[in-house]
């Protein structure tokens, strides 16, 4: 196969100069922002109003309709309405909206509205007493891997979510043969800190509503693997050798630039549901094991910061049942029934190292960064896939943009795991901007 370069590298140096002019303006760009916290004169009681978007251009090699050219595509990753809140001393809520199928109509395990549309994403009351322990209640994340608790929005790198998903994120509806949407399911999650005399020890545990089989599918037929309705158990800890971290609740951060000093946290956690996986005529248990590590170091007089990230993701979907298209394989061939709620089995890693430039340029930094990922499916091929890449941070996770070069075939194989499943190793060339408040 023949490579073209020459169109490669002009494409690369497109999205380099379009990064650049950002950059060169910004310095022309007022630096006020609107507020968005409206109090009274109990300081217990306030809300705040904010928004978050996230936008990409694509070019990637042999993803055009003709499969022989660049496919060139602009799209809307996010877009969020956040609104949260106090009504007493250890009451308070919060209320996210998102943009659903924001480029219009979707195939895939995560998204599934007809056309886009703003909807609910969180709804959460949230009863914090103390540092040690606190409940929230109603439609929140599955507590489990630090990447599904640093959301797109606080992720060291634009792509955050390179690795399979869990059941929260496989399918885009809640009940009645779905478990979830973007990460999310209704619950309740017990979280706090404590600090043993060394480090800090931070934990979560919840149980959730999970995948919940229907009674009566299409045609009047029970479906699905799990008739007796069993719950989603979860549960994640950490434990910081150095400087805690602090974030809302038991959410995270894959890195916080600099500002919150010294980090070394290693986190274990897990997913398990009875009968969460397969079909009804081929039930089986889902368990996921996931452990992650986040190491930055802000460097000596004014040295820049390094932060190394990893993550690793074990998934036992104990079910018998072949699939085509997108779902899973466990081994005995054939097509899966319509009711299968077909999860991933096999493991996973990836791995990130990123370096923050100490210096200003215009109005921000440089964050050059370098990841690796490879997904080993149980019964499929392996695919992997390599990332180079620069941030430019303006303002940390509110305003940032990213360039970032892709080879391997993670997005050729997609989520394929069949064991007859090809790819070709391909190249793509994006430009993101991030934008929050």
């Amino acid at each position: 196969m023949l490579v073209d370069y020459k169109k490669r590298w002009k494409k690369f140096l497109v999205a380099g100069v379009t990064m650049a002019l950002v950059a060169g303006m910004g310095s022309t760009l007022p630096s006020a922002y609107a507020g968005g916290k409206i109090g009274t004169d109990n300081e217990n009681q306030w809300i705040s109003l904010g928004m978050g978007i996230r936008t990409e251009f694509t070019a990637a090699e042999h993803a055009s309709a003709n499969g022989g050219s660049w496919n060139n595509r602009f799209g809307i990753d996010n877009a969020r309405i956040y609104v949260n809140g106090k009504i007493h001393k250890y009451i308070g809520f919060e209320f996210n909206t998102e943009c659903f199928s924001c480029d219009g109509p979707q195939s895939g395990s995560q998204i599934s509205a007809d056309a886009s549309n703003i909807g609910l994403l969180d709804a959460i009351g949230k009863f914090e007493f103390n540092p040690y322990v606190n409940i929230w209640v109603g439609r929140m994340l599955v507590t489990g891997a630090r990447d599904e608790l640093n959301g797109p929005f606080y992720a060291a790198m634009y792509e955050s979510f390179k690795t399979p998903f869990n059941s929260a994120d496989f399918k885009g509806t809640f009940g009645n043969g779905g478990s979830g949407r973007y990460g999310r399911d209704n619950g309740v999650t017990f979280w706090g800190q404590v600090d043993p005399g060394f480090g800090h020890l931070q934990y979560s545990a919840g149980v959730y509503t999970g995948l919940q089989s229907c009674g009566s599918c299409v045609g009047g037929a029970p479906g699905g693997p799990n008739q007796q309705n069993s719950v989603l158990w979860a549960g994640r800890i950490t434990y910081n050798f150095l400087n805690p971290e602090k974030n809302p609740g038991y959410y995270t951060s894959n890195t916080y630039y600099g500002t919150a000093g010294d980090i070394l946290a290693l986190a274990v956690g897990m997913n398990h549901q009875q009968n969460g996986a397969g079909s009804l005529t081929a039930p089986g248990d889902m368990t996921v094991f996931v452990s992650d590590l986040l190491f930055e170091k802000p460097l000596a007089n004014d040295g820049g910061v390094l932060t190394i990230t990893g993550e690793f993701k074990q998934y036992f979907a104990n079910y018998n049942e072949g699939t085509t298209g997108n779902g899973a394989f466990n081994g005995a061939g054939g097509a899966a029934s319509v009711d299968c709620f077909c999860m991933f089995d096999g493991m996973s890693y990836q791995g990130a190292a990123l370096f923050l430039i100490p210096n200003e340029i215009g109005i921000g930094r440089f964050q050059p960064y370098a990841r690796f990922t490879s997904v080993q499916p149980s019964h499929s091929a392996t695919r992997d896939e390599t990332e180079g890449g620069v941030n430019y941070i303006i303002s940390g996770h509110n305003a940032r943009i990213s360039a970032f070069a892709q080879y391997g075939d993670l997005a050729s194989l997609g989520t394929n795991y069949s064991p007859t499943a090809t790819g070709d190793n391909n190249y793509a060339l994006k430009v993101a901007l991030q934008l929050q408040y």
